[in-house]
């Protein structure tokens, strides 16, 4: 899929200053920012409890209605909510992972206006108005989707060409997009 505009987008973003990103998506750097999606939004909190507290509470009323003893219930209720939210994290990760995985190593140049990524099998241009906010881990830049959109993004540090092209797409996020609460270990404010 090409979208049409992508090579004029990218020859504005040269003209004003961009700043590129190359890296290839695994699966977790799309769990790890799930995780920190729903630590720090309440949209994520409630996506990743929802699963969890309907299969805990599925669970109790099976399990008061075969009778199950109270130490076996809670001990049973205990495993369930462990293994449904690890479970339930990572199936969304693998998920969102799968829709990327196709377009193998991803070159995103950014700038003031927006974003082009271009993969091995696609390309698309991004406006920073697709986006409502982003947070900042150590390891990523993590955008998320406008409105109601459960849209996620994922940039690498780890792919930028040097320290300064980290702290030159802090700053272009920091003008279009509300941060998010960071933690100490994200980088500078």
């Amino acid at each position: 899929m090409q979208t049409k505009g992508g090579d004029a987008f990218a020859a504005d973003a040269d003209r004003v200053g961009s700043v590129e990103f190359v890296y290839r998506a695994t699966a977790d750097y799309f769990e790890e920012a799930l995780r920190a999606r729903a630590l720090r939004t309440g949209a994520g909190r409630f996506q990743a409890f929802a699963v969890p507290v309907a299969s805990v509470g599925a669970l109790a009323v099976f399990g008061v209605v075969v009778g199950l003893s109270a130490p076996v219930l809670f001990g049973g209720l205990v495993v369930c909510a462990a293994v449904v939210s690890w479970g339930a994290l990572r199936t969304q990760a693998r998920r969102t992972f799968s829709i990327v995985e196709p377009y193998g190593q991803c070159r995103m140049v950014a700038h003031e206006s927006g974003a082009v990524s271009t993969g091995e099998r696609v390309s698309f241009t991004v406006a920073w108005a697709m986006h409502r906010e982003y947070l900042e881990t150590a390891r990523f830049f993590v955008l998320l989707g406008g409105g109601r959109s459960a849209g996620i993004a994922v940039v690498p540090k780890r792919g930028a060409q040097g320290p300064e092209d980290v702290e030159r797409l802090r700053a272009i996020l920091g003008w279009n997009l509300r941060r998010l609460w960071r933690s100490p270990a994200s980088g500078p404010p």
